[in-house]
C-alpha cells in the first residue's frame, strides 16, 4: 500500500550518490510516495533554499518541509548551512535530521545547540537505513505538524 504521509517535500543535501540512491530506495520500500529532492552539497542546499539560479522555479524547486542534512560535503559543509539556515527568518522553522556518518559528541552537541530538530548517525547496512527511514517517515511525515508553506512565520526576537 503507497503512503503519502502529508504532501510534503523532504530535501536530502549530502554529497555521496551512493547514500542518496540508498534513500531514495529506502522511501520506496516503505511505500512513500512523498517528493523527494537531493542536492550534492551545501552551497547547492542555500541556492534551493533561497531559489536562486536553476531552483528559481517555485514549481520545480518546491519548499521542503523537511531536510536531511550531511555534515561532511565539499564546498559548503553541514555545519556551516545549519547554522545559516537557523538564523534565517525565512528558513529556520524547518525542521532539520543532521544524518551523517558521524557520531563524534562534538558534532552532535554543536548541531543541537544550533538548532537541529534531530541527530542521527547512518545506519551500516541498508536494512538498517531503510528501518530508519520508515521511522523518520511516520514521525515526522505522520505523527508531527510541521509548518504550512506559505505562511509567514512570526519571528521570535
Amino acid at each position: 500500500m503507497k503512503t503519502t504521509l502529508k504532501n510534503v517535500t523532504v530535501l536530502m543535501a549530502d554529497d555521496d550518490q551512493d547514500d542518496r540512491l540508498l534513500v531514495k530506495e529506502a522511501f520506496e520500500e516503505n511505500e512513500f510516495e512523498n517528493d523527494l529532492r537531493f542536492v550534492e552539497d551545501g552551497e547547492a542546499l542555500m541556492e534551493y533554499l533561497r531559489r536562486d539560479g536553476k531552483f528559481s522555479d517555485p514549481a520545480t524547486a518546491p519548499r521542503p518541509g523537511l531536510i536531511l542534512l550531511d555534515l561532511n560535503m565539499p564546498k559548503k559543509d553541514g555545519r556551516e548551512v545549519l547554522r545559516e539556515i537557523k538564523s534565517d527568518d525565512a528558513l529556520r522553522h524547518i525542521p532539520i535530521i543532521i544524518l551523517t556518518t558521524s557520531h563524534e559528541r562534538e558534532d552532535i552537541l554543536r548541531s543541537y545547540s544550533v538548532g537541529a530538530n534531530s541527530f542521527i548517525t547512518k545506519p551500516v547496512t541498508f536494512d538498517g537505513l531503510r528501518d530508519l527511514i520508515g521511522l523518520i517517515g511516520k514521525y515526522w511525515l505522520q505523527v508531527v505538524e510541521l509548518p504550512v508553506e506559505g505562511v509567514d512565520v512570526p519571528s521570535a526576537r
